[in-house]
């Protein structure tokens, strides 16, 4: 098996494989000897980095929280300037995303299905990053209602949560009928029909 120098190769390299096989077969189906196998790394250096297969979950989750944060970040400076179209923006990419990886899922709501109930660790990340996305959208949703787009009659973290329950939802029944039609039905619902003034 590889090894290296640079104290960071072993820890990216499990978070890789740990995500990858996180994403296709799930936590329980995922062992240590799996996640090392899939990083080329002995078994042990997994012990050296992660104190349990929980632990690394947290990680992981947390590693993926902060792509979609980034990828968020990213839609947001390529979006025009109105808020609702920004909005309508950032959903169209993250639908051409799961398009393009054949409707994996998300890897946050797969393990609020799978673990959430069994792990306080892995349910308090999960609630921080479920709770730091509905806050992004809320920001938006409050400046859509300043510009007269969207409703104002419920506050706009409220909107946001029902916005993202309603999306990881759809993405529950995307992988279902492996197909994002889901995610475009429950988008344009949400956008130009249930949150309009």
């Amino acid at each position: 098996m590889a090894r290296t120098a640079d104290k960071t190769d072993i820890p990216r390299r499990l978070t890789e494989a740990g995500y990858q096989l996180f994403t296709r077969d799930g936590y329980n189906a995922t062992g240590i000897q799996h996640i090392a196998d899939q990083a080329g790394v002995p078994k042990g250096s997994f012990y050296n980095h992660f104190d349990s297969k929980e632990a690394f979950a947290a990680a992981i989750i947390r590693h993926y929280t902060g792509w979609v944060n980034d990828a968020w970040d990213q839609c947001l400076a390529s979006a025009p300037t109105e808020a609702l179209p920004a909005i309508q923006h950032i959903f169209a990419r993250f639908i051409a995303h799961h398009a393009q990886t054949q409707c994996q899922g998300c890897l946050v709501g797969n393990f609020a299905a799978e673990v959430a109930e069994s792990s306080p660790l892995c349910r308090d990340v999960l609630k921080a990053s479920m709770a730091d996305w509905r806050a992004r959208l809320a920001t938006l949703l409050r400046r859509a209602q300043d510009e007269g787009a969207v409703r104002r009659d419920i506050d706009a973290l409220t909107l946001s949560t029902f916005c993202w329950d309603a999306w990881e939802g759809a993405l529950l029944r995307m992988k279902v009928e492996h197909s994002v039609q889901a995610l475009d039905d429950t988008v344009n619902l949400l956008l130009k029909q249930l949150l309009r003034p």
